[in-house]
């Protein structure tokens, strides 16, 4: 596997962390591609243990706690700059930790990436949150040019 591929896909999730980590809601979403699938699924805990892991999460078009598209992430990004978005004031403090980043498919056309995530979320003096789970994310090999939140481009390789 190419190392210099790993490491800039590493910095990638990183940057998107510390993004949402500070608040920089409008810089995470230049990040996005205009055909981002943003889903997670609801998981299942059937009493019989499944060989495959992945038949314990809905399948599209099932239950899930999340489904969007660039359209809808932007206008649940533009609701939190509002000053009418309660649930976010005071405005949560969030950690997201990022780990076991595993390029999975690099076959020229697509990449597919898993990694593991954990997310602190404290708001107020009593509400605290954890979120732990498997991430997974395919980008197109042909997409090799993302935004820095500076505004310039860094051409990547080929993810």
């Amino acid at each position: 596997m190419d190392s210099e591929l790993r490491h800039r896909i590493e910095d990638f999730f990183y940057l998107e962390a510390e993004l949402l980590d500070e608040r920089k809601l409008r810089e995470w979403l230049d990040l996005l591609t205009s055909d981002v699938r943003y889903w997670m699924p609801i998981r299942h805990n059937p009493l019989d243990r499944p060989e495959n892991l992945l038949d314990e999460l809905a399948k599209p078009g099932e239950g899930f706690y999340f489904d969007d598209n660039l359209e809808s992430l932007r206008i649940r990004v533009e609701r939190v700059y509002a000053k009418n978005a309660w649930a976010e004031m005071p405005p949560s403090r969030t950690r997201h930790l990022i780990s076991n980043i595993r390029i999975k498919k690099d076959d020229g056309r697509e990449i597919e990436v898993h990694s593991n995530f954990l997310v602190y979320r404290t708001r107020m003096e009593a509400d605290q949150d954890i979120f732990v789970g498997t991430s997974k994310t395919c980008s197109a090999a042909s997409a090799n040019v993302f935004k820095s939140p500076n505004g310039r481009s860094s051409s990547i390789k080929p993810f």
